[in-house]
């Protein structure tokens, strides 16, 4: 995948827990790393960035880099989804973590996360 630099969200940490998007063509970005309690207020922040810069109508966020995810993360998930439709746009994850599935699924949020938004 072709990237532009990546926006990196850190807790502040010595760790390596961090959360970061790639920019490829057309639509399509990438998730890495920690969406969690530690990371999620900036990692929302970056996703949101990342939807402005992409000029395509549909995007598709590929989540298979995602190493880690809790509760708060879904709540970053949704909220991408909400920024998406406000605007108009589509938005499709891929390859979303069984973690994150089964915490959507207590409340009957997995489909919404399996199909995404459509324009």
């Amino acid at each position: 995948m072709s990237t532009a630099p990546a926006v990196t969200a850190a807790n502040g940490a010595a760790s390596a827990v961090s959360f970061e998007i790639g920019m490829g063509a057309g639509g399509r970005l990438e998730a890495r790393g920690a969406l969690s309690f530690s990371t999620a207020r900036r990692a929302r922040e970056l996703g949101l960035q990342a939807l402005q810069a992409c000029s395509a109508r549909e995007l598709e966020m590929d989540c298979a880099g995602i190493t880690a995810a809790d509760s708060a993360g879904l709540a970053v998930l949704l909220d991408w989804l909400a920024a998406a439709k406000r605007e108009g746009r589509g938005l499709r994850y891929l390859h979303l973590p069984a973690s994150l599935l089964s915490i959507a699924a207590i409340s009957d949020l997995d489909e919404l996360l399996r199909h995404g938004i459509a324009p």
